[in-house]
């Protein structure tokens, strides 16, 4: 990470802080870029679900008797 542009005060458990530590050390990269990446990719998640729900907003909806029936019917239970 090069240049960040804000600062954040983050709480961790003392574990989590300490398994942060090892695997900055490790990895040989700060606490920040850890968070940083994390979040990151945490909010392309988020992204993600977004689209699969806009490209699935047209389906029918179905209950959930229904689709139970129609596992049934198609010997799937």
């Amino acid at each position: 990470m090069s240049e960040l542009s804000k600062r954040a005060t983050v709480y961790f458990d003392p574990a989590l802080h300490q398994a942060l530590r090892v695997r900055a050390a490790i990895s040989n990269q700060s606490l920040s870029e850890l968070v940083d990446e994390a979040v990151r990719l945490l909010m392309v998640e988020d992204q993600q679900d977004l689209a699969a729900y806009a490209d699935r907003v047209a389906e029918t909806e179905i209950s959930y008797e229904a689709m139970l029936e129609d596992l049934k019917k198609h010997g799937k239970l």
